[in-house]
């Protein structure tokens, strides 16, 4: 099965890895741990392509980093991993993603925020559950704040 995990930068991430270790079998699963680095401007000028963000490409290496010790972990556990680091919404581009890398699953966390900063955020994991054209699993996690 492949199964492509979202990873935020939060604390919560460990929750993610937790669930794959003790839902899946380690020889009938490839993980994608993906990171998204979400533009300053939401919306391009027409003039660039999707996904231009010059600003971000300095992010690219720490973003690498911070996906290192979920997949060092993830192989210790026996699943064969591969990170990827995109740019653009995180929303679109992790079920975008999911499409093209062919996954059978999207692993993603959810904040538990609740009333206004949840409707003025966004929510990813309710998105991606929405559009995926896969099945989606939403590991919760601790409300915060």
């Amino acid at each position: 099965m492949k199964i492509l995990v979202g990873i935020d930068d939060s604390k919560f991430s460990t929750n993610l890895v937790r669930a794959l270790v003790t839902q899946f079998r380690t020889e009938n699963a490839e993980i994608l741990a993906l990171h998204v680095l979400e533009p300053v401007e939401p919306v391009a000028p027409p003039e660039m392509s999707p996904g231009y963000a010059p600003e971000l490409e300095d992010q690219k290496k720490p973003a690498f980093i911070l996906l290192q010790p979920i997949a060092d972990e993830l192989r210790r556990a026996g699943f064969r991993v591969e990170t990827a680091v995109e740019m653009g919404d995180a929303r679109e581009t992790i079920i975008e993603k999911a499409i093209t890398w062919n996954a059978e699953l999207i692993l993603v966390g959810s904040h538990g925020q609740r009333g206004i900063q949840s409707f003025l955020l966004g929510s990813v994991s309710e998105s991606v559950a929405r559009h995926a054209k896969c099945s989606v699993e939403i590991v919760r996690m601790p409300a915060t704040g």
